[in-house]
């Protein structure tokens, strides 16, 4: 399936742009998390904790979400295909799994952290509340990285595809010579 023009531009806007307001949510959730484990204001903590949980209750899961998705279809839809080129598979891949670390280890720590801080206890753990944000980072600057540098060639099925496809070609220019 080959997307349209003007689908393949929208579904591309709604990629670009939800995948660059994760990456800037990211360094709000850092940037809130730095304040949390540095200040030694237990208001302030607190109140960058529930910040934290805000942006990860509303924000984070339909980003994470919606940059999956246009990314598939977009992979699925364009040449590009999903497992013909390495870097294309590993942002895939890289997309779903810090989609799901989002899911199921992000949120839950900073619904910990905010129910601790509501309840007056210290956190137990302050650098806990920076790992999940700073792994995020990584990941999402090495997916903006490769998909400026589309380094690594194709895949093992890239290859057989794009030699099915010259094998086609050059059947069907000897049959038009013949």
């Amino acid at each position: 399936m080959k997307l349209r023009r003007p689908a393949r531009r929208a579904i591309l806007v709604a990629h670009v742009t939800s995948s660059a307001c994760w990456l800037g949510l990211t360094l709000g959730l850092l940037a809130l998390a730095v304040t949390a484990i540095t200040t030694g204001s237990d208001p302030m903590v607190e109140a960058a904790c529930r910040a934290m949980k805000v942006f990860t209750d509303w924000l984070v899961i339909p980003l994470a979400l919606l940059t999956l998705l246009s990314g598939l279809l977009l992979s699925l839809g364009t040449p590009w295909g999903l497992a013909r080129h390495r870097w294309v598979y590993a942002k895939f891949w890289l997309t779903l799994a810090t989609t799901a670390a989002s899911v199921f280890a992000l949120r839950p720590g900073v619904n910990t952290a905010v129910a601790t801080v509501a309840a007056g206890i210290p956190l137990p753990h302050p650098s806990d509340l920076v790992a999940g944000p700073i792994v995020s980072l990584t990941a999402y600057l090495f997916m903006t990285v490769i998909s400026v540098l589309k380094p690594w060639g194709l895949t093992r099925r890239g290859r057989k595809q794009r030699l099915a496809a010259r094998k086609a070609v050059d059947a069907d220019r000897l049959s038009q010579t013949a």
